[in-house]
């Protein structure tokens, strides 16, 4: 616990910084759930539904990779300030939805704020780094993780109420609240990043220069061995993902037997574990190399999700998926922790924006990928098997990021 009040104590604007990401993502998690629920009030229509998972993606595909070249250029905080206060803008028109005839309004802000977070993610990733000492890195990425279980249990509760007592209006207003505190939290950073002035640059200039660096993001991607395995380690987990958000609930209906109560609360356990898991990780991570803590997390994830899946075969009862989903919280924030510390140790200030972004977008091509490959083999191949297959991704993952933690382990000294 040491490693942890160190960070939380002695770094002031981080802890106005991960106060801040904690009441923001609450109040996404309140929109995402309480927009789900009155979509499908408004419309009956699952299809609808759908829709909002598509808006929400999009960006990520086609934006993400360029937005972190303009996040590079510009003041971290700042972007964080100005992103914040838009999204607190761009959710007001809610509050004319009464009816399925404008179901569009609702697409359009989804699609706006996903395009806000493409600037807001990577300008966060890249400040850690800045605000911490190098040997408190992994404490404050376990951290980081830990709030976004912690803004998932307590935002998808609110996110209910609120639609049940107000509708869009009250989700919109309640989660437009968050994004104000979360700018004054921020705006009382002191930390101030200079960048290069280029007012004086051309246009034809400025549009050659940003090829050159949205290209040179896309190059570091895959820029030595270490960012290489890193990459792809994102992908084959980002297939994964999309594996587990399309088959997951029928696993539990299916295979488990569960009804839509047993999949709620399955659900709610792997966001207590995340969160019990981020505190031990945040405490305990400093003790261990990045790299290392990254290899073990990876394969005990892969390990227990395995076991999750195969239990089924031999018996009936839901209490070991609770137990599953819980206990893998830890190697979960183990596995978060030990890679945004390596990535960020691979990376530089005034490059490390456009390089997340760049991974961030390939990812989410992969996150689609899987939804797709899930949703025709589910029913081809069978749901276990499938399932099983993304959880040995991660046992893979693991052992091949241990075999290569001295490359991994390397630093990149950083600007002062």
């Amino acid at each position: 616990m040491k490693d942890l009040w160190g960070v939380l104590a002695r770094q002031r604007d981080y802890r106005l910084m991960l106060s801040a990401g904690l009441i923001s993502l609450i109040g996404d998690w309140l929109l995402r759930t309480g927009l789900a629920f009155q979509i499908y009030v408004l419309t009956g229509s699952t299809l609808a539904s759908g829709g909002l998972l598509l808006a929400s993606f999009l960006p990520a595909v086609l934006l993400g990779s360029l937005a972190g070249v303009f996040v590079d250029r510009w003041n971290q905080r700042t972007t964080m300030i100005v992103t914040n206060v838009l999204n607190a803008v761009v959710l007001l028109p809610l509050i004319a939805v009464h009816d399925a005839s404008m179901i569009w309004i609702v697409y359009a802000v989804v699609l706006a704020q996903s395009c806000l977070q493409q600037f807001f993610t990577p300008a966060e990733q890249s400040l850690v780094p800045l605000l911490v000492n190098s040997d408190q890195l992994v404490t404050a990425n376990a951290l980081n993780s830990q709030i976004r279980d912690l803004a998932r249990l307590i935002g998808a509760a609110l996110g209910g109420v609120l639609a049940a007592a107000g509708g869009l209006t009250l989700l919109a207003l309640g989660d437009a609240a968050t994004f104000l505190i979360a700018v004054v939290l921020v705006a009382a950073m002191r930390h101030r990043q200079s960048r290069p002035d280029r007012t004086d640059e051309s246009a034809g200039g400025a549009v050659k220069r940003l090829k050159a660096e949205w290209t040179e993001g896309l190059r570091l991607c895959v820029a030595g061995p270490a960012m290489r395995l890193f990459f792809v380690f994102c992908l084959v987990t980002g297939v994964g993902e999309g594996i587990m958000s399309t088959l997951f609930a029928p696993f539990v209906r299916a295979d488990l037997g569960g009804d839509g109560r047993v999949y709620g609360l399955i659900v709610s356990s792997q966001a207590i574990g995340g969160i019990i898991g981020g505190l031990v990780a945040a405490a305990i991570g400093n003790r261990w190399p990045a790299a290392t803590l990254w290899g073990i997390g990876a394969f005990v994830f892969g390990l227990i999700d395995t076991v999750l899946f195969l239990y089924p075969l031999a018996s009936d009862s839901v209490i070991p998926a609770f137990v599953c989903m819980i206990v893998v919280g830890l190697p979960g924030a183990l596995t978060i922790a030990g890679m945004m510390t390596v990535f960020q140790n691979l990376t530089v200030d005034g490059t490390r924006g456009r390089i997340y972004g760049a991974v961030g977008a390939a990812e989410s091509v992969a996150v689609l990928i899987g939804i797709t490959a899930a949703g025709f083999l589910g029913d081809a191949v069978g749901i276990i098997p499938i399932l099983v297959f993304q959880g040995l991704g991660y046992v893979v993952g693991g052992l091949v990021v241990l075999t290569r933690r001295r490359v991994l382990s390397r630093v990149v000294p950083q600007p002062v």
